[in-house]
């Protein structure tokens, strides 16, 4: 009769068992010795694994963050975003990104590479919590500003942003969209340019959404769209001033 390896499933051959059995005994020792490893290895990585932000935790390490973006995310100076309201899923890709140099800012280089994954959520989770103060418009932009941000440009193939960034710039977080409404005019506007320049931050399908749009804006657009947005708020929200 045939036999399979070991006598496994067959007939075991006499003179085959003690080969047969010091096999078995070998293999069994190496399968308790893989397991023992793979077990470890999966405790190992679920220690490190990244939970959901804590706000509380977040707060404690956003201190360093203030001195550009303000203690509650609202930047008072306009070239630095403000941070407050913003998605925590998209604070934390951003400070991968950094951390990669995928994007490239000295400044938030220095900063995020000693974050771990699971702080750049914590403080996406205490940023998200906090309401943004939206600015005011300038009357001047709001009607080509709102045409682009409500209905795009179809002869410049420009899609409607509030397709992805809400009617209200509350953005869409289950697909990487950040929130927009009440950002700096000079932070968007400075984002965008660079964009139509060629900047692009990474190489997956939402890194490239932005620069193909911006290039087939006009600074003037840019302009326009950049100050609706910092006027642009929910209801309810506070603002600085009146709004379009």
């Amino acid at each position: 009769m045939a036999v399979n390896a070991c006598g496994v499933g067959a007939v075991i051959i006499p003179d085959l068992w003690s080969e047969c059995m010091g096999f078995r005994h070998a293999t069994v020792s190496s399968l308790l010795l893989l397991t023992a490893f793979c077990t470890a290895d999966v405790l190992a990585q679920g220690s490190t694994s990244v939970h959901p932000g804590d706000a509380k935790a977040g707060e404690a390490k956003s201190a360093v963050c203030a001195a550009c973006h303000g203690m509650d995310g609202n930047s008072s100076d306009k070239q630095y975003p403000k941070l407050a309201g913003q998605n925590e899923a998209y604070i934390a890709r951003q400070i991968e990104l950094f951390k990669s140099q995928a994007r490239q800012n000295a400044i938030m280089l220095g900063f995020a590479s000693t974050l771990s994954a699971q702080d750049a959520h914590d403080l996406g989770a205490f940023f998200a919590s906090k309401s943004i103060v939206p600015g005011v418009a300038d009357e001047k932009l709001v009607e080509r500003g709102q045409a682009l941000y409500r209905g795009g440009d179809a002869t410049l193939g420009v899609p409607a942003c509030m397709a992805c960034h809400g009617p209200d710039g509350r953005g869409i977080a289950g697909a990487g969209f950040p929130e927009l409404g009440g950002q700096w005019a000079d932070y968007v506007q400075a984002k965008l340019t660079e964009w139509k320049s060629g900047t692009t931050w990474g190489k997956d399908t939402n890194a490239q959404i932005m620069p193909t749009i911006a290039k087939r804006l006009s600074a003037e657009d840019i302009a326009a769209v950049a100050s609706y947005i910092e006027g642009l708020h929910s209801a309810g929200s506070g603002t600085q001033g009146a709004t379009p």
